[in-house]
């Protein structure tokens, strides 16, 4: 009996957030065929992303973590362009014509923003609240989210990150500076 109380408890402990953590999913999952747009209003899927890793992070402007993490992931596109896509996916209601002055503001020029304005992509993906980030394989899986906001230019994300990129070691040092 005390042996499945330890057992609930610990399961119980699993299941709660970790904000900021990394939780890998084992074996990576497909992702939802659900799609989005881009700031121009040109339909975009997860399909997009296939080909390279990608960390696809969903957000707010009202979301004061969101704002927070942005330009980390700002950062971490534009010294791994090329290698990693950093999709920034606003769950906004106002979509694109409240988004462009919020990226000007915030000098967010490295990202690749689309629009999810009825929240259709964060209910697929179950999301619990935001920032959530999933990140992606090179082969558009599930392989890992991470609920909350994080320092994703930060040795401890780059350290999560590395398996993804394969051999681009020296990207990732050059990220965590």
């Amino acid at each position: 009996m005390l042996l499945l109380a330890l057992s609930a408890a610990t399961a119980g402990a699993e299941e709660k957030l970790r904000l900021g953590e990394f939780i890998p999913v084992k074996p990576p999952q497909p992702t939802p065929e659900v799609g989005f747009t881009d700031v121009a209003g040109k339909p975009a899927s997860f399909a997009d992303f296939k080909g390279k890793p990608a960390v696809v992070n969903l957000w707010a402007t009202w979301c004061q973590p969101c704002v927070h993490e942005m330009p980390s992931l700002d950062r971490l596109q534009a010294k791994l362009a090329g290698r990693l896509t950093v999709a920034a996916i606003s769950e906004d209601h106002g979509g694109a014509k409240l988004i462009a002055p919020f990226l000007a503001k915030m000098g967010l020029s490295s990202l690749k923003v689309y629009l999810d304005p009825k929240a259709a992509l964060g209910h697929a993906l179950q999301v619990r609240g935001l920032p959530t980030s999933i990140v992606l394989d090179a082969d558009g899986r599930i392989a890992g989210r991470v609920e909350g906001a994080a320092e994703w230019d930060s040795a401890k994300m780059a350290a999560v990150l590395q398996p993804f990129l394969g051999g681009h070691e020296d990207a990732l040092k050059k990220a965590q500076r």
